[in-house]
């Protein structure tokens, strides 16, 4: 079970500027609502206990609703979560953790919800921490917030050293990519404001974890961990996602250097064409210092070959970074437009409502 709530560790930007990573300014009165979303695959004997152990009262929150996301079990967890009190949408085949959170984030639009939490079917989180993870959000402190299981030394759970190594490599390789210092970003206990969701656009099907950091944190979202304790390993199964730990490293580098790329494409190509540049000129240097001894490019003038050869492939990176940082621009310009049409189809019912009362 969790130990008592932790002190959460802020990763904010010092002054949003973008219009859409505005804190909400709701006031502290105003209740909210909750989507609680379970993805699942073969969790049979964890997802009704899960789904029990969701709080049904927490301060702040109005109302909350529970969804299952069934990634095409194939035993009788669908049945367990419906019995258990959940809403169930299943998948015809196993699509992966990835397509189950844009699903689980298009739901809680469609559903009008104020704040989503995303929490593990296979119980190794307790959902009694939901309230710790909602807190945050509801007083306005974050956009996201995730559970952390390696902020605080007293609470790192009992898992294989390789697997506490990867976790640990990977939240150093994301907090360099981002300029913020996180400790853990592959914890699927999470929870995201309506704002967050707003902003969201998340590829690939094999998992979202990363992704997501890299996501809100180049848009200037406000991300929290809270410290929690979590069990290490699975009381019943073995991980779909690191059942692998090569091809889970593999295919999570994929992910974050496609997600750096999309964002950053100037500063990626740019560290490439220096490496270029450098050892073209370093030929040409070469062999203008013999041709000022020799006065004569033979028997060295492959270095001229060499050297150009480099020299065209630094500045063609470079070009390469400068189109992609202007295509990013256009991106960034469409996802805001994006972003008012999911607000306004958010926003014009309830403004109709409130007109007509």
């Amino acid at each position: 079970m969790s130990k008592p709530s932790q002190q959460p560790i802020t990763h904010q930007i010092s002054e949003v500027s973008h219009p859409m990573a505005r804190l909400s300014q709701k006031s502290e009165s105003h209740e909210r609502s909750l989507l609680v979303v379970i993805p699942c695959l073969n969790e049979e004997p964890t997802i009704a206990q899960v789904i029990q152990g969701v709080p049904r009262n927490i301060k702040g929150i109005r109302t909350i609703n529970i969804v299952v996301i069934d990634d095409g079990s194939t035993d009788q967890s669908a049945t367990r979560a419906r019995d258990a009190g959940a809403e169930v949408i299943s998948h015809a085949t196993t699509l992966g953790l990835g397509v189950s959170f844009r699903d689980a984030v298009g739901i809680a639009l469609s559903k009008r919800v104020d704040v989503m939490i995303h929490i593990d079917g296979d119980g190794q989180f307790n959902p009694a921490d939901i309230p710790l993870l909602v807190e945050p959000l509801l007083e306005n402190h974050a956009h996201m917030v995730t559970a952390s299981r390696f902020a605080q030394s007293d609470l790192t759970p009992n898992m294989p050293a390789i697997k506490l190594w990867g976790n640990r490599w990977l939240a150093f390789l994301v907090s360099r990519l981002t300029g913020q210092r996180f400790h853990d970003v592959s914890c699927g206990f999470r929870g995201f404001s309506q704002e967050a969701l707003l902003r969201l656009n998340v590829f690939g099907g094999f998992t979202y974890t990363q992704q997501t950091f890299l996501d809100l944190a180049f848009k200037n979202l406000a991300i929290v961990e809270v410290p929690i304790h979590v069990r290490g390993t699975r009381e019943y199964g073995t991980s779909r996602m690191a059942s692998s730990v090569p091809r889970y490293a593999l295919r999570t580098m994929q992910i974050i250097l496609r997600a750096f790329i999309s964002y950053r494409p100037l500063r990626f190509f740019s560290a490439i064409s220096v490496i270029f540049l450098t050892v073209g000129l370093c030929f040409l240097a070469f062999l203008g210092s013999h041709y000022l001894q020799a006065r004569a490019f033979s028997p060295h003038i492959w270095a001229g070959f060499v050297g150009g050869s480099f020299t065209f492939l630094g500045i063609s990176t470079l070009i390469t970074g400068f189109i992609g940082d202007m295509l990013v621009n256009i991106r960034m310009n469409q996802e805001t437009i994006l972003y008012y049409v999911k607000r306004g189809k958010l926003d014009k019912p309830r403004t109709q409502d409130s007109m007509k009362s």
